[in-house]
Parts: C-alpha cells; sequence; structure tokens
C-alpha cells in the first residue's frame, strides 16, 4: 500500500503507482468530528491537527490540511474580529483598512512565526509533521500578493482601487502584501508544509479581462513565484475557471501544479498542460450538497477518467461545505479511488 506522499511523486513525476493521489479538504468539519463549537475547535492547534489526522485515517484521502481559516491572513495583519457561524466557515469581521489612510499605517510582522495569531497554526504543523510528516503530505494556504487586500478592505473597496486609483496608493499597498506574503511563505515552509495553495482569483479572466490579467496580475503572479520559489506552488484560483491563464503561468514562473476550476475543462487542461506540470481536476463540491450519490459519482467517474489518462494528474475537492452529507463524502472517495486506479507505467485501466 503506497502512502500519500508516494502517490503525489508519483503523479507529479510521471511514475507507477497503485491510484491517482486523492485531495479531500475538510476544515471546519474538523469541529463536529470532535464535538466542538467552531469558535473552541480553532483556539487550539492540537484540536485541528487531531481532527486532520483522524478525519484523513477516517477516509483514506492522501493530504492533511494546516489551514483553520482564510481571515487568519487578515488576523496576522491586524484584523482583531473573526465571526464564527454554526455551519460555515468563520470569516473577517473588520476591515483594517476602511479608509485609503490606513494603508500607510498596515505593518507587516518582522516575523510571522513569532506572530501571536500564528502560535495556534504553528502547534498544528508541528504536530502534523511528527506524526505524517513525510507519509501525507501537509497543505497551507497563501493568498496571493493581489487577492489579499479584499481581505483587508473588502472586494468592493479593493475593486475600486485595483481599477481606479489612486496608483500610488495601490502600489503602497501591492508591495507591502507582498513582503506579507514572502514572510508567510517562508513561516510555513519553516513550519514543515509540503505544498503551499496559492491562491488568486485576480489570476483568473473571470476576475479581470486577459490584457489587465498579463499587464497587472502577470507582474505581481512573477514577483511572488521569483521570491518564494516554486517549490510545493499549486496555482489555485478559488472556483474561477483558469484554462486560458495556464500556459501564460507556466511560461512565466514554472509552477508545477495547477488545481483547475470544477467550470474548467478537465481535458482541455490536461492538453493545455501537456505533461509539464501536475494537473489537478476538482468536483464542484457546494453542489454535492443537494446531489444524490448516484450523481456524485458520475461526476467523479467523468473528472477521473478525463484526466486520468497519460498519468500526472490529481483528484480533489474545493473547500468542502460543512452542509455535505457524510454519505457523499464517502461516496465520492470511493469513486476517486475506484476510477483512479493506475496500470505500471501510469496509464490509464479505464
Amino acid at each position: 500500500m503506497m502512502t500519500g506522499m508516494e502517490r503525489l511523486k508519483a503523479a507529479i513525476n510521471g511514475t507507477a503507482a497503485d491510484r491517482i493521489p486523492v485531495f479531500c479538504n475538510l476544515l471546519d468539519q474538523g469541529a463536529s468530528h470532535l464535538g466542538l463549537p467552531l469558535k473552541e475547535y480553532y483556539a487550539n492547534g492540537e484540536n485541528v491537527a487531531t481532527a486532520q489526522l483522524q478525519m484523513r485515517e477516517k477516509y483514506g484521502y492522501d493530504n492533511l490540511w494546516s489551514l483553520f481559516y482564510v481571515g487568519k491572513e487578515a488576523e496576522l495583519l491586524g484584523c482583531k474580529r473573526i465571526i464564527y457561524a454554526n455551519d460555515g466557515p468563520p470569516n473577517v469581521g473588520e476591515m483594517i483598512i476602511q479608509k485609503l489612510d490606513d494603508i500607510a499605517k498596515l505593518q507587516v510582522p518582522d516575523d510571522i512565526s513569532d506572530h501571536p495569531a500564528f502560535q495556534e497554526e504553528l502547534k498544528c504543523l508541528r504536530i502534523l509533521r511528527r506524526e505524517a510528516g513525510g507519509t501525507y503530505p501537509i497543505c497551507a494556504y497563501v493568498t496571493a500578493t493581489m487577492t489579499l487586500p479584499a481581505l483587508l478592505m473588502g472586494m468592493e473597496h479593493w475593486m475600486d482601487l485595483l481599477f481606479c486609483g489612486p496608483a500610488d496608493l495601490r502600489e503602497e499597498l501591492l508591495k507591502k502584501c507582498h513582503a506579507f506574503f514572502v514572510k508567510e511563505v517562508q513561516a510555513y515552509r519553516d513550519a514543515g508544509a509540503d505544498l503551499l495553495l496559492y491562491s488568486n482569483p485576480f489570476g483568473s479572466t473571470e476576475f479581470v479581462p486577459m490584457r489587465y490579467l498579463l499587464e497587472h496580475s502577470m507582474p505581481w503572479i512573477e514577483k511572488d513565484i521569483a521570491a518564494a520559489g516554486t517549490a510545493g506552488m499549486v496555482y489555485y484560483c478559488g472556483s474561477a475557471r483558469f484554462n486560458k491563464v495556464i500556459d501564460a503561468v507556466f511560461q512565466r514562473t514554472g509552477i508545477g501544479a495547477y488545481y483547475l476550476s470544477p467550470l474548467d475543462d478537465v481535458a482541455e487542461g490536461k492538453q493545455i498542460i501537456a505533461g509539464r506540470a501536475l494537473c489537478c481536476g476538482t468536483i464542484n463540491d457546494i453542489r454535492m450538497i443537494d446531489w444524490r450519490p448516484d450523481k456524485v459519482r458520475q461526476e467523479v467517474k467523468r473528472i477521473v477518467l478525463a484526466g486520468k489518462p497519460g498519468g500526472k494528474f490529481l483528484f480533489g475537492s474545493l473547500l468542502m461545505p460543512m452542509a455535505i452529507p457524510e454519505e457523499n463524502i464517502r461516496v465520492m472517495l470511493e469513486a476517486a479511488y475506484l476510477y483512479g486506479r493506475l496500470e505500471e507505467g501510469g496509464g490509464a485501466n479505464g
């Protein structure tokens, strides 16, 4: 029986494996797994690590997460209030940039590893590393320079500043976000993260036109990756399509893995990547809340059989909503294991 890390390495290298890697991103489910309210659950990194290890053992998938919630990055930059829901992920409760003058006041921590808001994530990572390091890939989540301002000032105000200026304040904010990004990546790597999900909806033509992306988003993508390096980086645009930009991103950064949108055509993505990198096909897990199990199985089969031929393919989920029935989670994973089986040499066996 291969480990998750062995399957991932085989997929990246195009070598023999028993099946494709299967990533299942269960985050908030950890609270219900341990019988804790979300606020109490995320208050202790040991809770998160324990749930991650136990849920992976329960379902048999190939990855572990150090991510608590996306708003953690805002906390590292000064946000003091997080809103906790009963049935969904925690969210930013205050924007630390409420007026343009606040950009000058934004302070990037000297050392994120020493920041009080990082200590529980650090505890989680250390436990994951101790218990499963080298056996299952440990994932961390980092927000790209171009996207991070949306967490600090809100999407509407960021879009206004991005497209309408003032240009000097936009550049000042982006430079600070870039400095934070580089330090955050280093902190996660130092703590033992293997994979870094580089989240950048502004690296998709669903958020900005192609010309704007190439002229404005791409230079910041290049700066991010040039400063942080490509090791373990996975290009991700949330649920936004990005097949149209894969070739440009690869040519200009060399990123070695692309976590497609459920709306992207998987076969097309594989064709664009053309064996140069790992292609990750994803299921629309929001729809899984209402789908019947047979529909889940059908979707998994469609995605896996479109992406598996030729190898260098991974099946994954997005940020699985808490409302997905457990039966659908099991059906999704069992189908991925079944249809993801590989013949010797990485070829598809149907």
